[in-house]
């Protein structure tokens, strides 16, 4: 602004000024009323007042119209853009000020996100002109708010000759300018773009009605209503990059020709806008290169930041940019994070890591989750985690520290033994809280509760921790296999035991090979790998022998007997858990002993000895309970209804049950009760309670979608087919059964497949589709006949000759449907039920007559609880 003198001049030629002209003048008028000016250089001597002062000048140019349009592709922001709105609308139920501030990490798209705001309160009428600053917040050299005002005074028509000087002036003529717009039914929003600190913003918030939208990397509290701008949903990526690829060729066929590498190439770029377009242009400047060669670039180059530099753009410079402006402390742990070997990171792990007391870690990582650097995990307080470009960002970083010399790779080596080390260590203690009760616990954790929830949350880092070193890997084996067979996480439970087998052999580790190898073969034939694990189990066996290991012996004999059952070697599987019996009761194992009975009850069951299975699970359920080992007892309880059904006993059976499901649920395990809830729907099947046996497998069918069963989720769906067919709902038993058929063949398991396919030729008999449960009932005889199963060949035999029976078939071909199941069931030794085959061969019109719609059930399928 000129001085006193210059303005002198100006006042003697135009005349002293009227009250009336102090309101005329065009909309760029430079109105200070209301503002200070004592000391300023406006001020001369006598009386003249600012405004009148002021107004003297002749009209001057304004730029209120430049908020620039969006980039091509703009989408999938509308949620964020119906909230920014409701913050600008004029008519908002809201007295605050109209004040938006945008936060989000560099090249999410907030600056964006903010011009098509703008614009779109502009279409709406709410505002007559637009004031757009950048801040350059994280520039070398960030702008000041005093810098920022100049520019915004320009805009608003301001000379620079008659601008005041830094300071409250300058402050006091913005907001005096955009009270006199307010006066004239004008109303502005001010965007001040790519803030760094709330001094840079405070003094441009707009007085009045105006509104205002900031954006920044950084939380800035304080100045407004708050949205952080996170990344697109992968659909909005996609169709991002297609549009940028549109604009420079409409007709770039390449995202619809291959959408799979589009969706490879989106989450590659981490669903961040400026790292689609970085893409985009790269892609346009070879418009030969398909998609996923461009995605198997950034997945497969050193370093994926390498792959999102234009030449103009780069998402290592904005991330530089943002680390830069940290202090110190915080870019270390931001480096030593990089660290971490899983997703994400708990607030005392990372104390642990960054070697400090863990409020003071706290601290830091609030703040550079403000700068988003991190983020707090939504769904667990107390958690971070971080993007995956910021990861290898951070990686780098961190590599790049390593690199200066020895004493800082020294220390980062340091700190990432101490985390494995913590993980470890509290695996280890968490997993005392799954042992069987009476084993001695630690008190880093109040109860298996908390031990759980730890282990929940934990789980990915520790699984990605085994990978890190081989004694990692072998301590963390021991310690994770109850956990991951308890939540039925069963492919991480035989990724940490064949890591341990690796280390042993890398470690030339005899001492635990037994045992590794005995803890590979329970974690492959939970998965249904029964050959695999027949190997490694008899491996174990002879590696225990040979060590004189007889404890070890009979644990490997007993896991050995669950496999020989399961390939149906039952008499080879009965000689190895009496084995393992009695060399568990030569050592004096008691919770071992149990846990052998349990399972030879079981064989028992499957050879139809039901008396003597009887017997064996009494005796289980007892040694658990002098033991006070309540989950096993679970175990003893839910396999005696198993065999008190076999025995016709359902008032027993529905006790048993019951029991079970009880003591599942007082044990937290949700797999087990799921269990003993199809059992339960058994039961209630027996007592003609088919309304409660509905509700029991709907239950089981729920608990083991809860916890990823789906061997045990098909098993469910198959009795619930059968509870529903009782109630003459066929259709829906129908699609049950298909569901059953669908998850088995899922699983590989031919034989749950084959009783599915069993039970979806008596539906289809319920609905009168004979053809069709014809041929469904004879792909059960092939199947079950296949797997040797010859008891259930037998019964699926019956099926078929019930089904040609109710379609009128000729009575040569239902003689033969049970001639050859007498014959099946003479293979299993089964005389008793093959004698009543042979007189239903005899006798067919009787048959007809007397035989009810599902005589043989072969779907019910309890399942069995290892000891």
């Amino acid at each position: 602004m000129g001085g006193k003198n210059s303005a002198k001049r100006k006042g003697k030629k135009s005349g002293k000024p009227q009250q009336g002209q102090a309101r005329s003048g065009s909309s760029a008028g430079n109105d200070f009323r209301g503002a200070g000016f004592a000391g300023s250089q406006v001020l001369g001597h006598g009386t003249m007042t600012a405004n009148t002062y002021v107004q003297q000048y002749a009209p001057v140019p304004t730029a209120l119209d430049a908020l620039p349009q969006p980039p091509v592709g703009f989408t999938g922001r509308e949620e964020d853009l119906t909230y920014i709105l409701d913050v600008l609308d004029p008519d908002r139920s809201d007295q605050g000020p109209a004040v938006a501030v945008l936060s989000g990490g560099g090249g999410v798209g907030k600056t964006t996100l903010a011009y098509a705001a703008g614009h779109a309160a502009q279409r709406s009428g709410w505002f007559t002109g637009v004031l757009l600053v950048d801040l350059h917040g994280y520039d070398p050299q960030p702008a000041q708010a005093e810098e920022a005002l100049e520019a915004l005074l320009r805009s608003l028509g301001v000379p620079h000759e008659h601008l005041p000087p830094p300071g409250a002036g300058r402050e006091a003529l913005y907001r005096s300018q955009l009270n006199a717009r307010q006066e004239k039914g004008q109303r502005l929003l001010v965007v001040a773009d790519n803030a760094s600190a709330i001094a840079q913003v405070q003094p441009l918030m707009p007085p009045g009605h105006h509104g205002m939208l900031v954006t920044s990397r950084y939380r800035l509290t304080g100045l407004g209503r708050m949205r952080t701008v996170n990344r697109l949903q992968p659909e909005d990526a996609v169709a991002l990059l297609e549009a940028a690829l549109k604009n420079n060729d409409p007709n770039d066929p390449r995202v619809g020709q291959d959408p799979e590498a589009a969706e490879r190439l989106v989450s590659a770029c981490g669903y961040l806008p400026l790292a689609l377009q970085i893409t985009a242009a790269l892609l346009a400047q070879d418009p030969g290169q398909p998609l996923s060669e461009r995605a198997d670039a950034l997945g497969g180059t050193e370093s994926v930041l390498d792959g999102l530099d234009d030449g103009d753009r780069s998402l290592r410079t904005m991330f530089d940019q943002s680390l830069e402006r940290l202090a110190p402390q915080e870019q270390d742990l931001f480096r030593l994070l990089a660290l971490n070997p899983g997703p994400d990171i708990s607030t005392p792990a990372a104390a642990v890591l960054a070697d400090q007391p863990q409020p003071a870690t706290e601290r830091l990582l609030a703040r550079l989750a403000a700068s988003h650097l991190i983020e707090r995990t939504p769904t667990v307080r107390g958690r971070w985690q971080m993007h995956d470009l910021l990861r290898a960002y951070a990686q780098e970083q961190a590599a790049a520290v390593m690199d200066r010399g020895r004493a800082p790779r020294r220390r980062y080596d340091q700190a990432r033994d101490r985390l494995i080390h913590h993980y470890i260590q509290h695996a280890e203690a968490a997993n005392t809280h799954l042992d069987p009760t009476g084993s001695p616990v630690s008190a880093r954790f109040t109860d298996r509760e908390q031990a759980l929830e730890w282990f929940d949350a934990e789980r990915e880092n520790l699984m990605a921790t085994a990978h890190t070193t081989p004694h990692a890997a072998l301590d963390l084996s021991f310690a994770l296999g109850s956990y991951l067979r308890w939540r039925r996480r069963l492919q991480d439970h035989l990724v940490v035991r064949a890591l341990a087998l690796d280390a042993c052999t890398k470690l030339n580790d005899t001492r635990n090979r037994a045992t590794v190898w005995n803890n590979l073969g329970g974690a492959l034939q939970e998965l249904r790998r029964f050959d695999d694990a027949l190997h490694a189990l008899e491996t174990a066996r002879d590696l225990y022998q040979q060590t004189g290991n007889t404890n070890g012996e009979a644990s490997a004999w007993n896991n050995l007997g669950n496999a020989l059952k399961d390939l149906r070697r039952f008499d080879d599987a009965l000689h190895a858990h009496q084995t393992a019996r009695d060399l568990h009761q030569q050592t004096g194992d008691t919770n071992g002993e149990a846990g052998a009975w349990n399972n030879l009850g079981n064989t028992l069951n499957s050879l139809r000895r039901f008396d003597d299975a009887l017997h064996a699970h009494q005796t289980a359920r007892h040694l658990h309970q002098q033991t006070g080992d309540t989950h096993g007892e679970a175990g003893a309880w839910n396999n005696l209804g198993g065999v008190l059904k076999e025995l016709r006993r359902f008032d027993d059976t529905l006790h048993a049950v019951e029991t079970a499901r009880d003591l599942y649920q007082q044990t937290g395990d949700t797999h087990g009760e799921a269990s003993a809830w199809n059992s339960l729907g058994i039961a209630f099947k027996e007592l003609r309670r088919f309304d409660d046996a509905l509700h029991a497998h709907q239950t089981a069918r729920h608990l083991h979608q809860q916890t990823g069963d789906t061997h045990g989720e098909a098993s469910t769906w198959n009795n619930l087919g059968i509870a529903l067919k009782e109630l003459r709902r066929f259709d829906d038993a129908l699609h049950a059964h298909q569901t059953a058929r669908h998850l088995h063949q899922q699983t590989g398991d031919t034989q749950g497949e084959a009783i599915a396919w069993n039970n979806l030729g008596t539906a289809y008999r319920g609905l009168g589709r004979f053809d069709e449960a014809v041929v469904a009932g004879k792909q059960a005889v092939a199947m079950l006949a296949a797997a040797r199963d010859w008891f259930r060949t037998g019964e699926a035999w019956g099926e078929v000759a019930t089904t040609l029976t109710a379609a009128g078939a000729d009575t040569a071909q239902v003689r033969e449907a049970w001639e050859q199941s007498a014959h099946a069931y003479t293979q299993a030794g089964a005389d008793e039920e093959a004698d009543a085959s042979r007189e239903h061969a005899t006798n067919t019109e009787t048959v007809e007559a007397q035989l009810p719609t599902d005589v043989v059930r072969p779907e019910e399928e309890v399942a069995s609880e290892s000891g």
